[in-house]
């Protein structure tokens, strides 16, 4: 398992917010001096279905998540301090059950 960043340093903050399934899911894209993009965000209660294009890395800041991955029949339950990788070309259902959770989106090339 691997340190969940507490900050970014000499990043480029996105004002304009990324908001899905009437404001539940919301997220604000960081974009990194090297040209990586990361989103930080909020998944309200609720289950949330996403498509991907890139393979993604989602580390849990906070709070508990039950996924999905497209394809597989398993749910498995992540909590702050772990993350999941989503293949590319593929998609996930992310179910949040009580509270607000929290996390960094990772594009992986």
């Amino acid at each position: 398992m691997s340190a969940i960043p507490a900050e970014f340093t000499n990043v480029t903050a996105v004002t304009k917010a990324n908001i899905y399934f009437d404001g539940k899911v919301v997220s604000h894209s960081v974009l990194f001096p090297d040209g990586s993009k990361k989103t930080l965000g909020l998944i309200y209660p609720g289950s949330y279905h996403f498509g991907t294009d890139k393979a993604e890395r989602m580390e849990v800041v906070a709070g508990t998540c039950e996924v999905k991955l497209d394809g597989s029949d398993e749910k498995i339950v992540y909590n702050g301090g772990e993350y999941f990788d989503v293949p590319a070309k593929s998609g996930f259902e992310i179910a949040v059950s009580a509270g607000i959770f929290e996390y960094i989106c990772s594009f992986i090339d």
